[in-house]
């Protein structure tokens, strides 16, 4: 098969839940990530085969994504758009799927990735259509919602993933305390990382319309310079009144977050014939089941068949982006890998509970961190992975080009 190659990996910043980006809709941050996306590219749109987003949360209101912001960017008909939910891993499938499309000659260049406008997921009804039944009609936050319906009828998960997360720290006698610390060391990293500039090359700032003007956004919200294991040690535990032993609290887990990015995918070729210049080669790729409520460790199977797939081993990789969903979940999986949750090639700039976690773009703002780091860092080989909400595990082997 041909090489497929990523190009220009772009974000927007990460925004918090009813933050900066909450003016936005899901279309207008994807939007926006494409035409920066081809403006700073130079990119010719006819040279578009396809464009792939992921979105954990869609409505109708752009059916699908990928294509209606392929042309509010101003993309040509030509360039034709889906979108994909494989929920936390949603982002780097869809760069995965553009690859294969790559590498098999159905495409010669694809633009994937992800958005999430989780301040925006919609409250709905199913029932509606059939007229009022007595006592009105339910709405459903979809948030919540997909959270507690995703292991299905035979794999139920009414506690949703916090309840999964505890599941994880009774069985592996994760403490509390080792949470915190974990939490407290990924948003020192993010915000090292703010203040030294190294999130520049990735981020795409983005004008966010306001009662007094507009305000350009060019920073992640999420990040917190001021937090401490003693300031998460005064949070209360999510599931506390269920399980008086629940350690798992807003200060570590991930945050819902809203956020838009997206790469080029294309041959070394191809790309020299552009201009473009690759910044990274996918080496091979994994996917894995396990149980619902084990889903936070759904990354080991995962890690370890791509591994096998390259015939490499943790000695060979330099560097490791793991989805922080919950740290719990983070220390689970370092534990059956043997490995230390203090590595430093874990995270370096922080993730989930730092940058925050805005579902479908995850992967995909993971890989335009991933691929500054390589650059920054002089690292050759490099894992992104991520637990799935349902119990899956994503993980995908890179190569600095």
């Amino acid at each position: 098969m041909r090489e497929a190659v990523i190009c220009s990996p772009l974000r927007t910043p990460v925004g918090r839940f009813g933050g900066s980006l909450a003016p936005l809709s899901a279309i207008q941050l994807a939007t926006h990530i494409l035409t920066e996306l081809v403006a700073r590219t130079g990119l010719p749109g006819e040279a578009v085969d396809d464009v792939i987003l992921a979105q954990g949360y869609p409505t109708m209101e752009a059916a699908p994504i990928a294509r209606v912001a392929a042309l509010n960017a101003g993309l040509p008909v030509t360039a034709t758009g889906y979108q994909l939910d494989r929920r936390c891993g949603s982002g780097l499938q869809a760069v995965l799927n553009a690859a294969m499309q790559v590498q098999t000659g159905v495409s010669d260049l694809v633009i994937a990735g992800g958005v999430e406008s989780m301040s925006n997921a919609p409250l709905y009804t199913e029932h509606g259509r059939r007229g009022i039944p007595a006592g009105g009609l339910m709405l459903h936050d979809a948030l919540s919602r997909g959270r507690e319906t995703v292991g299905g009828v035979n794999y139920p998960t009414p506690d949703g993933n916090i309840g999964a997360a505890e599941v994880l720290r009774r069985e592996y006698g994760i403490s509390r305390q080792e949470q915190d610390a974990f939490a407290v060391r990924s948003h020192r990293r993010a915000v090292a990382a703010q203040e030294s500039g190294a999130f520049a090359r990735e981020l795409v700032p983005i004008s966010v319309p306001g009662r007094k003007g507009a305000t350009v956004v060019d920073t992640d919200e999420h990040p917190r310079a001021d937090t401490s294991e003693e300031v998460l040690a005064g949070l209360r535990a999510v599931m506390l009144k269920a399980d008086p032993e629940s350690t798992v609290t807003a200060g570590n887990s991930s945050g819902q977050n809203d956020a838009a990015a997206a790469s080029i995918v294309t041959t070394p070729e191809r790309a020299a014939e552009l201009g473009l210049t690759p910044i990274v080669r996918l080496v091979t790729w994994a996917v894995a089941g396990v149980d619902p409520l084990h889903f936070g460790v759904g990354p080991v199977p995962a890690v370890n068949r791509a591994l096998s797939r390259a015939g490499m081993s943790f000695d060979d990789i330099g560097l490791i982006e793991l989805n922080e969903a919950f740290a719990v979940q983070v220390i689970a999986c370092m534990r059956d890998w043997n490995l230390d949750p203090e590595d430093p090639r874990l995270n370096p700039r922080g993730s989930g509970i730092s940058i925050g976690h805005p579902i479908a773009a995850t992967g995909a703002r993971m890989l335009a961190t991933l691929s500054s780091e390589v650059v920054d860092l002089d690292v050759q080989f490099a894992i992104e992975t991520m637990c799935i909400g349902g119990g899956q595990g994503l993980a995908a082997i890179f190569e600095r080009v």
